[in-house]
């Protein structure tokens, strides 16, 4: 029998290891500070809580995101399958009802037999094998002891989440319903045009709004993919009408033709009774947010089921203060999650798993995976991994990470499927060629 191991944080790095390794005979001891201890952008006690969006990416086979999938579900990835059965319509991409994949998850790792909750708050670096996912907003005091484990300066960055509107408070006679292009199903957003008019009228308004945190922001100390959406305005004028805004593929049925801008709304869970504004992370106080978010047309009476937020995310230099496994020097602690600066849900997942693996390998005795760096996950931990890497900050996968091909196509398209085929292909043999890793991992998917 092996040893109990510590798992710290039951988010999704975390509730996806303990679940990896008791599925493999380990004991584990879950750690959950809430609801004892709650962190700013956590609502509830439930495990794997999504604090900013429901979107958990694109599924589309030749993305990143997509790739990043395939090759979970080749490695047996507990998480994923979970937020497949809580999806809700997105398009080409994959969003749960967040309140019932936290309840399904918390489920799951609850009822598992090898798997000991325990509800306090854990300030000190467990002294046996452990696996510390406690995410970006991390207590002071655990922080403060890696930090001092690790003998590097913690690094920070501001994260925002985006508001939720009641959909019965949508002015359905404005917002109407479809997805870019028809993809992936008509309908699954709900769209609000503006003209002209109205677009300059809000940005406007945006710019001069009362802020939680009043200072204007480095771009260094934002994670690009959660920048508030008025730091984003203050980079020029139409810079959100190109972005999140961005009208590309809609048509307004109210006048057959494109809108000047366009702000999407994305349901929250499967009875559309609740919608995310897509890409509108805040900084702004919560009347502002009424009233600057209330001129965009189909909200001008909108109910906020919950106000964006901003709060600070911690993370490690992990390619200078980590060893290749995430492993803290000298201790039998290892890091996963936003906290190693692998960012994104999916990669939150990922990033369990792999420290399930490795703190497996570390028990049994095993050869510590390499995972194939041609892939969307491998690409990533070598990029956080390798000291050579300047400058680290957060980073989701993508195929800027990956090496390139030879022979290239000119295309960017054919490019990036023919990246999607080699990763698959080259995960699909490290898995198989992994039994003593996979012997009860699922099977391995058709590339």
């Amino acid at each position: 029998m092996y040893q109990t191991v510590d798992v710290v944080g039951a988010g999704l790095a975390g509730t996806e290891c303990a679940l990896q390794l008791a599925d493999r005979g380990v004991r584990v001891r879950l750690h959950e500070g809430r609801p004892a201890r709650m962190s700013p952008a956590h609502r509830t006690d439930r495990f794997a809580e999504l604090v900013c969006s429901n979107s958990l990416k694109s599924t589309k086979p030749e993305t990143a995101a997509g790739v990043l999938k395939w090759e979970l579900d080749a490695m047996g990835c507990r998480l994923l399958p979970m937020a497949r059965s809580c999806s809700v319509p997105a398009g080409g991409a994959l969003a749960v009802d967040r309140e019932e994949f936290s309840r399904v998850v918390t489920e799951e790792a609850m009822a598992h037999p090898l798997v000991e909750v325990v509800r306090e708050e854990v300030t000190q670096i467990p002294a046996g094998p452990s696996v510390i996912a406690a995410g970006p907003l991390c207590s002071d005091a655990l922080f403060e002891a890696i930090s001092r484990a690790v003998g590097e300066e913690s690094m920070s960055f501001f994260d925002a989440a985006a508001p939720i509107v009641s959909a019965e408070s949508i002015d359905g006679s404005i917002a109407f319903s479809q997805s870019r292009y028809e993809e992936g199903g008509a309908g699954d957003y709900l769209n609000c045009p503006m003209e002209r008019d109205e677009y300059d009228a809000f940005v406007d308004a945006l710019l001069s709004a009362e802020r939680v945190i009043s200072r204007d922001f480095e771009q260094a100390d934002l994670f690009c993919a959660c920048q508030p959406i008025e730091e984003v305005a203050r980079t020029g004028h139409d810079s959100i009408r190109f972005g999140a805004l961005k009208p590309v593929g809609l048509t307004n049925p109210m006048t057959g033709r494109r809108p000047w801008a366009a702000v999407q709304l994305r349901a929250e869970n499967a009875q559309r009774s609740a919608y995310n504004l897509v890409g509108f992370q805040t900084n702004l106080t919560w009347p502002e947010q009424r009233r600057v978010f209330r001129m965009i047309p189909g909200l001008g009476r909108a109910e906020f089921l919950r106000y964006g937020v901003m709060h600070r995310n911690s993370f490690v230099d992990s390619p200078h203060a980590l060893d290749a496994t995430f492993a803290i020097p000298g201790t039998n602690a290892r890091l996963a999650g936003q906290i190693t600066g692998t960012e994104g849900y999916v990669e939150a997942m990922a990033s369990g798993l792999l420290a399930a693996l490795n703190t497996y390998a570390h028990l049994a005795r095993l050869p510590y995976p390499r995972l194939p760096a041609t892939g969307a996950l491998g690409s990533l931990v070598a990029y956080a991994t390798d000291p050579a890497t300047v400058g680290y900050q957060p980073m989701h996968v993508n195929f800027g990470l990956v090496p390139p091909l030879e022979d290239a196509p000119r295309r960017k398209d054919d490019r990036r499927r023919r990246m999607a085929e080699r990763a698959r292909a080259d995960m699909g043999a490290f898995v198989a060629d992994r039994h003593d890793l996979f012997a009860d991992a699922r099977q391995v998917p058709a590339p």
